[in-house]
Protein backbone atom coordinates (compact mmCIF):
# COMPACT_ATOMS: atom_id res chain seq x y z
CA UNK A 1 0.00 0.00 0.00
CA UNK A 2 1.63 3.33 -0.95
CA UNK A 3 0.67 6.48 1.44
CA UNK A 4 0.73 9.61 -0.65
CA UNK A 5 1.11 12.42 1.90
CA UNK A 6 2.46 15.43 2.04
CA UNK A 7 3.51 15.86 5.26
CA UNK A 8 6.47 13.33 6.27
CA UNK A 9 4.56 10.79 7.80
CA UNK A 10 7.05 8.36 6.82
CA UNK A 11 9.76 9.95 8.76
CA UNK A 12 7.88 9.92 11.38
CA UNK A 13 6.43 6.78 12.14
CA UNK A 14 10.14 4.93 11.29
CA UNK A 15 11.89 7.23 13.53
CA UNK A 16 14.07 4.92 16.32
CA UNK A 17 13.39 7.35 18.92
CA UNK A 18 9.83 7.66 18.72
CA UNK A 19 7.79 7.09 21.96
CA UNK A 20 4.71 7.07 23.37
CA UNK A 21 1.40 7.20 20.87
CA UNK A 22 3.91 7.34 17.66
CA UNK A 23 5.39 4.21 18.86
CA UNK A 24 2.26 2.29 19.51
CA UNK A 25 1.00 3.36 15.98
CA UNK A 26 4.81 1.99 14.80
CA UNK A 27 4.18 -1.04 15.96
CA UNK A 28 0.39 -1.66 14.89
CA UNK A 29 1.66 -0.50 11.02
CA UNK A 30 4.73 -3.06 11.56
CA UNK A 31 2.62 -5.67 9.61
CA UNK A 32 1.58 -4.28 6.93
CA UNK A 33 4.05 -2.84 3.08
CA UNK A 34 3.78 0.76 3.92
CA UNK A 35 5.97 2.91 1.44
CA UNK A 36 5.50 6.73 1.54
CA UNK A 37 5.60 8.78 -1.71
CA UNK A 38 5.55 12.90 -2.02
CA UNK A 39 2.24 14.06 -3.45
CA UNK A 40 2.91 15.25 -6.88
CA UNK A 41 1.27 18.37 -8.99
CA UNK A 42 -1.84 18.04 -10.38
CA UNK A 43 -1.08 18.41 -14.26
CA UNK A 44 -3.05 21.58 -15.83
CA UNK A 45 -5.41 19.21 -18.44
CA UNK A 46 -6.48 17.21 -15.40
CA UNK A 47 -7.15 20.26 -13.16
CA UNK A 48 -9.10 21.46 -16.57
CA UNK A 49 -10.86 18.38 -16.75
CA UNK A 50 -11.73 18.38 -12.95
CA UNK A 51 -12.97 22.24 -13.41
CA UNK A 52 -15.28 21.17 -16.39
CA UNK A 53 -16.77 17.98 -14.97
CA UNK A 54 -18.35 19.57 -11.80
CA UNK A 55 -19.08 22.91 -13.54
CA UNK A 56 -22.83 23.07 -13.94
CA UNK A 57 -23.56 23.27 -18.07
CA UNK A 58 -24.91 26.32 -19.08
CA UNK A 59 -27.21 26.23 -22.08
CA UNK A 60 -26.88 28.52 -24.88
CA UNK A 61 -28.58 31.38 -24.99
CA UNK A 62 -31.79 31.52 -27.28
CA UNK A 63 -32.13 33.19 -30.51
CA UNK A 64 -34.84 35.91 -30.36
CA UNK A 65 -36.30 35.65 -33.93
CA UNK A 66 -37.04 38.85 -35.71
CA UNK A 67 -41.04 39.53 -35.35
CA UNK A 68 -42.56 39.55 -38.80
CA UNK A 69 -45.35 41.61 -39.35
CA UNK A 70 -48.33 40.64 -42.32
CA UNK A 71 -49.89 43.12 -44.52
CA UNK A 72 -52.72 42.35 -47.22
CA UNK A 73 -53.28 44.93 -49.49
CA UNK A 74 -55.58 45.38 -52.90
CA UNK A 75 -56.74 47.80 -55.57
CA UNK A 76 -59.63 46.95 -56.79
CA UNK A 77 -61.55 48.49 -60.06
CA UNK A 78 -64.61 49.42 -59.17
CA UNK A 79 -67.32 50.84 -61.57
CA UNK A 80 -66.96 54.49 -61.17
CA UNK A 81 -63.04 54.67 -59.32
CA UNK A 82 -60.60 52.53 -57.19
CA UNK A 83 -59.52 52.53 -54.12
CA UNK A 84 -57.11 51.02 -51.99
CA UNK A 85 -57.56 48.37 -48.33
CA UNK A 86 -54.95 47.16 -45.87
CA UNK A 87 -55.21 44.45 -43.44
CA UNK A 88 -51.66 44.50 -41.08
CA UNK A 89 -51.41 41.74 -38.69
CA UNK A 90 -48.40 41.77 -35.69
CA UNK A 91 -46.70 39.26 -34.90
CA UNK A 92 -49.40 38.77 -31.73
CA UNK A 93 -52.26 38.47 -34.16
CA UNK A 94 -53.46 42.02 -33.95
CA UNK A 95 -55.16 42.67 -36.79
CA UNK A 96 -55.27 46.57 -37.90
CA UNK A 97 -57.52 47.63 -40.73
CA UNK A 98 -56.68 50.59 -43.19
CA UNK A 99 -58.89 52.06 -46.20
CA UNK A 100 -57.54 54.43 -48.84
CA UNK A 101 -59.95 56.88 -50.84
CA UNK A 102 -58.01 57.82 -54.26
CA UNK A 103 -59.97 61.12 -55.50
CA UNK A 104 -58.30 61.21 -58.52
CA UNK A 105 -58.85 58.96 -61.67
CA UNK A 106 -55.91 56.05 -61.51
CA UNK A 107 -56.08 52.80 -63.09
CA UNK A 108 -56.46 49.30 -61.32
CA UNK A 109 -52.61 48.90 -61.40
CA UNK A 110 -51.84 52.29 -60.10
CA UNK A 111 -54.46 51.59 -57.03
CA UNK A 112 -52.73 48.43 -56.35
CA UNK A 113 -49.18 50.24 -56.22
CA UNK A 114 -51.02 53.04 -54.12
CA UNK A 115 -51.62 50.09 -51.54
CA UNK A 116 -48.29 49.24 -51.27
CA UNK A 117 -46.48 52.46 -50.86
CA UNK A 118 -48.79 53.32 -48.42
CA UNK A 119 -49.01 50.32 -46.31
CA UNK A 120 -45.10 50.44 -46.61
CA UNK A 121 -45.24 54.04 -45.22
CA UNK A 122 -47.75 52.68 -42.31
CA UNK A 123 -45.26 49.71 -41.19
CA UNK A 124 -42.32 52.52 -41.44
CA UNK A 125 -44.10 54.92 -39.10
CA UNK A 126 -44.92 51.85 -36.74
CA UNK A 127 -41.19 50.93 -36.94
CA UNK A 128 -41.47 47.71 -38.73
CA UNK A 129 -38.53 46.07 -39.44
CA UNK A 130 -39.72 42.90 -41.01
CA UNK A 131 -42.62 43.03 -43.43
CA UNK A 132 -44.47 40.02 -45.38
CA UNK A 133 -46.01 41.60 -48.17
CA UNK A 134 -49.22 39.41 -49.96
CA UNK A 135 -51.04 40.71 -52.58
CA UNK A 136 -53.92 38.85 -54.98
CA UNK A 137 -52.07 41.21 -58.58
CA UNK A 138 -49.72 39.55 -60.67
CA UNK A 139 -48.27 42.17 -61.92
CA UNK A 140 -47.19 44.43 -59.06
CA UNK A 141 -45.35 41.19 -57.54
CA UNK A 142 -43.53 40.26 -60.80
CA UNK A 143 -42.11 43.87 -61.16
CA UNK A 144 -41.33 44.26 -57.39
CA UNK A 145 -39.27 41.38 -57.78
CA UNK A 146 -37.65 42.01 -60.66
CA UNK A 147 -39.20 39.24 -62.85
CA UNK A 148 -41.63 41.56 -65.07
CA UNK A 149 -40.07 44.82 -66.55
CA UNK A 150 -42.61 48.38 -66.40
CA UNK A 151 -43.66 49.58 -69.96
CA UNK A 152 -45.55 52.09 -68.11
CA UNK A 153 -43.85 55.63 -66.99
CA UNK A 154 -46.73 55.98 -64.04
CA UNK A 155 -45.54 52.30 -62.81
CA UNK A 156 -41.64 52.38 -63.44
CA UNK A 157 -42.00 55.76 -60.74
CA UNK A 158 -44.04 53.78 -58.55
CA UNK A 159 -41.37 50.37 -58.75
CA UNK A 160 -38.62 52.86 -58.31
CA UNK A 161 -40.27 54.68 -54.90
CA UNK A 162 -41.00 51.08 -53.79
CA UNK A 163 -37.35 50.63 -54.25
CA UNK A 164 -36.40 53.12 -52.16
CA UNK A 165 -38.86 51.93 -48.95
CA UNK A 166 -37.30 48.69 -49.19
CA UNK A 167 -33.71 49.95 -47.49
CA UNK A 168 -35.55 51.02 -44.31
CA UNK A 169 -36.23 47.69 -44.02
CA UNK A 170 -34.07 44.67 -42.46
CA UNK A 171 -36.34 41.85 -44.37
CA UNK A 172 -39.35 42.51 -46.90
CA UNK A 173 -40.82 40.26 -49.26
CA UNK A 174 -43.67 40.63 -51.51
CA UNK A 175 -45.76 36.73 -52.20
CA UNK A 176 -48.79 36.67 -54.66
CA UNK A 177 -51.72 35.00 -52.99
CA UNK A 178 -54.85 33.89 -54.79
CA UNK A 179 -57.94 36.39 -54.47
CA UNK A 180 -60.04 34.44 -51.92
CA UNK A 181 -57.23 34.54 -49.75
CA UNK A 182 -56.83 38.37 -50.06
CA UNK A 183 -60.88 38.83 -48.89
CA UNK A 184 -60.47 41.01 -46.25
CA UNK A 185 -58.29 44.00 -48.38
CA UNK A 186 -60.41 43.60 -50.96
CA UNK A 187 -63.77 44.27 -48.92
CA UNK A 188 -62.08 47.20 -47.31
CA UNK A 189 -61.20 48.36 -50.43
CA UNK A 190 -65.32 48.16 -51.53
CA UNK A 191 -66.10 49.80 -48.51
CA UNK A 192 -64.02 52.93 -49.70
CA UNK A 193 -65.47 52.84 -52.67
CA UNK A 194 -68.93 52.96 -51.68
CA UNK A 195 -68.67 56.19 -49.55
CA UNK A 196 -70.43 54.91 -46.35
CA UNK A 197 -69.56 56.19 -43.68
CA UNK A 198 -66.15 54.59 -41.66
CA UNK A 199 -66.99 51.95 -39.34
CA UNK A 200 -65.00 51.66 -35.60
CA UNK A 201 -61.60 50.32 -35.45
CA UNK A 202 -60.81 51.39 -39.14
CA UNK A 203 -58.90 53.88 -39.85
CA UNK A 204 -59.44 55.90 -42.98
CA UNK A 205 -57.49 58.50 -45.33
CA UNK A 206 -58.72 60.47 -48.44
CA UNK A 207 -56.02 60.67 -51.07
CA UNK A 208 -56.22 63.83 -53.61
CA UNK A 209 -53.16 63.24 -55.56
CA UNK A 210 -51.07 60.41 -56.34
CA UNK A 211 -48.61 59.95 -53.84
CA UNK A 212 -45.51 60.11 -56.32
CA UNK A 213 -44.21 62.40 -58.58
CA UNK A 214 -45.02 60.79 -61.99
CA UNK A 215 -42.35 63.37 -63.26
CA UNK A 216 -39.37 61.49 -61.61
CA UNK A 217 -39.11 58.57 -63.85
CA UNK A 218 -36.02 59.77 -64.94
CA UNK A 219 -32.46 57.51 -63.58
CA UNK A 220 -31.34 60.42 -61.96
CA UNK A 221 -34.04 62.35 -61.09
CA UNK A 222 -35.11 62.65 -57.24
CA UNK A 223 -37.70 60.90 -55.56
CA UNK A 224 -40.62 62.86 -53.42
CA UNK A 225 -41.49 61.31 -50.37
CA UNK A 226 -45.41 60.55 -50.32
CA UNK A 227 -47.47 62.37 -47.48
CA UNK A 228 -46.33 61.11 -44.15
CA UNK A 229 -49.39 59.09 -42.05
CA UNK A 230 -50.41 60.26 -38.83
CA UNK A 231 -47.88 58.96 -35.81
CA UNK A 232 -51.44 58.40 -33.89
CA UNK A 233 -53.25 55.71 -34.48
CA UNK A 234 -56.37 58.27 -34.62
CA UNK A 235 -55.94 59.58 -37.98
CA UNK A 236 -58.00 63.11 -38.54
CA UNK A 237 -58.63 64.15 -41.89
CA UNK A 238 -57.40 67.35 -43.41
CA UNK A 239 -59.05 69.57 -45.82
CA UNK A 240 -57.68 69.14 -49.15
CA UNK A 241 -56.63 72.84 -49.42
CA UNK A 242 -53.84 72.25 -46.62
CA UNK A 243 -52.88 69.02 -48.44
CA UNK A 244 -51.29 70.81 -51.03
CA UNK A 245 -48.15 71.94 -50.80
CA UNK A 246 -47.63 76.02 -50.09
CA UNK A 247 -45.34 77.57 -53.38
CA UNK A 248 -43.11 80.09 -51.96
CA UNK A 249 -42.02 82.41 -54.94
CA UNK A 250 -38.74 84.39 -54.34
CA UNK A 251 -38.79 88.17 -55.32
CA UNK A 252 -37.08 88.67 -58.84
CA UNK A 253 -33.79 90.24 -58.11
CA UNK A 254 -33.55 94.05 -59.02
CA UNK A 255 -32.48 94.80 -62.24
CA UNK A 256 -29.81 97.29 -62.80
CA UNK A 257 -31.15 100.30 -64.83
CA UNK A 258 -27.39 101.19 -65.68
CA UNK A 259 -26.98 97.79 -68.15
CA UNK A 260 -28.26 98.51 -71.27
CA UNK A 261 -28.57 95.65 -73.86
Amino acid sequence: MTVVSSFPLGEIIQNQEASGRISKWAVELMGETLSFAPQKAIKSQALADFVAEWTDTQPPPAQIQAECWTMYFDGPLMKTRADAGLLFVSPLRVHMCYMIRLHFATSNNAAEYEAVVNGLQITIELGVRHLDMRGDSQLIVDQVMNESNCHDPKMEAYYKFVCHLEDKFDGLELNHIAQKFNEAADELAKMASAQAPVPPNIFARDLHKPSIDYTSVAEEGPLVEPTAWPKAPSITEAPAAELEAMEINAEPPEVDQGMDW
